[in-house]
């Protein structure tokens, strides 16, 4: 991708050109003239010492022009994930799609679809593995909060866990000061050296703003730490309409802008050429209820917009859809699940983070989470579009079988109907309805608590080898020792 360019503008557009510039050059003046609070005084003095106009009293940084410049210009344009073997399994950029599970939930639902509780270290093993075996979720995520892990060790033992249980790269994150550096021990160890992590990165941390125009100490150092280890960061704005931003869609993809530069020009300032996804979490501000749906078509419009703004500067994008704010597993979860996924893939945003989720990204079900998988593979198909060629147009079969032609024995046919379409696997029903009542009359909630049983029962991730494993294992002891805590559930014996 280009910077500074409408080359790899997305299929579904809600910006022109001239609107893109704009927003651009408004979100300048912004960062010129409001500036932006840094928590942190090594980020106001990284900063400063790059040219920005620091306020040590209000924290703030303006920061000029040409430091957003330079920060674009040094991104790089794709970024490239490794799988747990070192194999490149996912590339973030141009229009390239690929979904993860949503990420921090604090409940769990069992597997009746109705009762909920806390989130425990036992859940994220459940969920690795089942997403493990899901073919149309490229990634995993550090999807929950381990209630039954203490905090001062709880973000870097969620990446143990996954790293335990599957090879896939991992969408994880941060939330205390010494955070990052404890998860680049643990994947350092996996590859065998810092240097080799550096190479093959395989994981991504997301780092959150508090809005308006505001970084956390935490949220600086991460973003410092993340670009010295040169680690891929994913900054996640949370625009939210008429309370943390305009009401309006046009002042919150500005403030959105703004805050992603801010982040951006840190960690190039920092380490020139530091991976950088332009992410977000954008919300509804339901007034009538106090409430934040991330499904609402406002909140994935947003996502849209600034994803064209994301591809104009040349950074891979991301985005919170493909999930719901209902209760339960219901047709509301579908078709919030459904729009919101469906609008981000035709938005060509490269990492679409939330499937399994339900209640504003406060719950997830492995139910959901089969069922969404169906939902990604659809709009991954519909992201891969049509070819159009001498043989998938086959003008001289249709001229040749003619008026009444049957297309069944064909060889043409032979070689198509398997690869042209998506084809779902059993939960999603196509029988005809005698087939559907002999086989139990079940809907798709029952055959995905039937598939979830079926994946844990069988399905193997493969393991890690003992030497890595043992060296994961001394480095989350070392941790664990540095805290004071001796036994952890899954945990290094």
């Amino acid at each position: 991708m280009a910077k500074f360019s409408f080359e790899s503008q997305p299929r579904f557009r809600l910006l022109t050109e001239a609107q893109i510039r704009d927003l651009h050059a408004k979100a300048l003046e912004v960062l010129e003239t409001a500036g932006v609070k840094f928590e942190s005084e090594e980020a106001l003095k990284v900063l400063a010492d790059n040219g920005a106009l620091v306020d040590s009293a209000s924290k703030t940084a303006r920061i000029k022009p040409e430091m957003v410049m330079d920060a674009i210009k040094r991104a790089p344009e794709r970024v490239e994930l490794f799988d747990r073997e070192g194999k490149g399994t996912v590339i973030l950029g141009d229009s390239n799609v690929h979904f993860d599970p949503g990420s921090s939930a604090i409940k769990f639902m069992e597997s009746d679809g109705v009762t909920v509780r806390k989130s425990e270290a036992r859940d994220l093993v459940q969920i690795s593995r089942v997403n493990d075996a899901l073919g149309n979720i490229a990634l995993q995520s550090t999807a929950v909060t381990l209630y039954d892990v203490p905090k001062l060790i709880g973000d870097s033992y969620r990446l143990y866990l996954l790293l335990k249980n599957s090879p896939k790269p991992i969408i994880t994150g941060a939330f205390s000061v010494h955070g990052v550096a404890n998860m680049r021990d643990m994947l350092a160890a996996l590859r065998g050296s810092k240097e080799a992590l550096r190479e093959k990165p395989l994981a991504v941390f997301d780092i959150c703003p508090s809005p308006p125009l505001k970084w956390t100490h935490i949220s600086s150092q991460n973003i410092i730490d993340c670009a010295r280890f040169g680690l891929p960061i994913e900054t996640v704005s949370m625009p939210m309409p008429g309370a943390a931003s305009p009401a309006t869609l046009a002042g919150s993809v500005l403030v959105d802008v703004a805050e992603t530069l801010s982040g951006l020009v840190l960690a190039q300032c920092v380490n020139p050429g530091t991976p950088f996804i332009y992410g977000g979490a954008p919300v509804h501000f339901d007034m009538r209820f106090g409430t934040t749906p991330l499904s609402a078509m406002e909140a994935t419009m947003i996502a849209a917009a600034y994803a064209q703004m994301g591809k104009y500067y040349g950074l891979p994008t991301h985005t919170y859809a493909a999930l719901s704010d209902s209760k339960t597993v219901d047709a509301q979860a579908g078709l919030e699940t459904s729009m919101s996924g469906v609008v981000a893939t035709l938005a060509g945003i490269n990492v679409i983070s939330g499937p399994g989720i339900l209640d504003f990204v406060s719950c997830i079900s492995l139910e959901k989470l089969v069922i969404d998988n169906e939902i990604c593979g659809m709009a991954l198909r519909l992201n891969r579009g049509m070819d159009l060629n001498e043989d998938t147009l086959a003008l001289d079969l249709i001229c040749r079988l003619g008026p009444g032609g049957n297309y069944m024995s064909e060889e043409h046919t032979f070689r198509w109907f398997k690869k042209e379409p998506y084809i779902p696997s059993p939960i999603i029903d196509r029988k005809d309805r005698n087939n559907w009542v002999e086989e139990g009359s079940r809907g798709s909630f029952a055959r995905a608590q039937t598939r979830v049983q079926q994946i844990l029962e069988e399905h193997q991730p493969p393991a890690l080898d003992a030497a890595r494993e043992g060296q994961l294992d001394r480095v989350v002891k070392d941790i664990m020792a540095e805290r004071g805590i001796y036994e952890l559930p899954f945990g290094p014996r």
